[in-house]
């Protein structure tokens, strides 16, 4: 009787992103801290991008070099446009080469509709969803001549179910959904996955800012009846970077079921 042969399974190594450099805007904390954190120990080279919270940025680059890493840190606005650009081609210019974008950096400014203001929406639509458009097309070409990449951006369980007092953190999340979807069916044949996270309520300095009962309700409508912890959003944005590789257009959702 003939042998049946198996296909060869290969797990990734300790270090799969070894030789690769990630940009990952708003990583100063949060969610952003947390994917340069899990990036840099499967051994890719990170650029921590960073509005204002320049310190606790270097403090991130300095973790990762205490862990052996490599890092360095690319200040910038990626709401505007010169600035998102300016960011990316540093990175270019210091690393020669840019393979992996993490489209993570989000604000929110949270009004019912009749009191949101021209100024609320726009600038969250300017971070979340424009920052990510400025980022992603002046990323492509390197991705391109490289026939190399991987496209992970935040969006959020608000994007697909809606959330009161969240029309414009609602919009730019499924918004950037979308922009992924087309972005995967463009980019396929250059060898580049686009993929976004969504994650639920997680444990950052966003939630901080909610009062303790309102957190407690929300609490009680996720089944699993807890917040997420950054580092379980991390894992699921490393997961699609190394392992991915027959993955693109699709949203991850990491939420506890609270959207199923």
């Amino acid at each position: 009787m003939a042998t049946m042969t198996m296909p060869e399974v290969i797990i990734s190594s300790s270090k799969p992103l070894a030789g690769k450099v990630a940009l990952i805007t708003g990583a100063s904390r949060g969610i952003g801290r947390a994917v340069a954190m899990e990036l840099a120990n499967r051994g890719a080279t990170v650029a921590i991008n960073c509005r204002s919270g320049l310190l606790a940025a270097e403090g991130v680059r300095d973790e990762i070099e205490h862990i052996g890493g490599k890092s360095e840190v690319f200040q910038g606005d990626i709401s505007e446009n010169s600035e998102a650009r300016r960011v990316v081609q540093e990175v270019l210019d210091v690393y020669k080469r840019l393979d992996i974008l993490v489209n993570n950096a989000g604000i929110t400014r949270d009004r019912s509709i009749r009191k949101l203001t021209d100024e609320d929406w726009n600038d969250v639509i300017g971070t979340n969803l424009n920052g990510t458009f400025y980022c992603t097309s002046a990323a492509l070409p390197a991705m391109m001549e490289q026939k190399f990449g991987r496209i992970v951006s935040m969006a959020s369980f608000v994007g697909q179910a809606g959330n009161f007092g969240q029309a414009n953190y609602a919009a730019s999340k499924g918004g950037l959904i979308a922009f992924t979807k087309v972005l995967a069916l463009e980019l396929a044949k250059y060898n580049i996955t686009a993929n976004v996270i969504a994650p639920g309520f997680t444990a950052t300095e966003m939630t901080e800012r909610i009062p303790v009962e309102r957190l407690e309700q929300i609490k009680e409508k996720i089944p699993m009846h807890r917040l997420a912890q950054p580092e379980e959003i991390a894992k699921a944005v490393a997961f699609l970077i190394c392992d991915g590789d027959y993955i693109t257009g699709q949203q991850i959702n990491v939420n506890g079921g609270v959207y199923m």
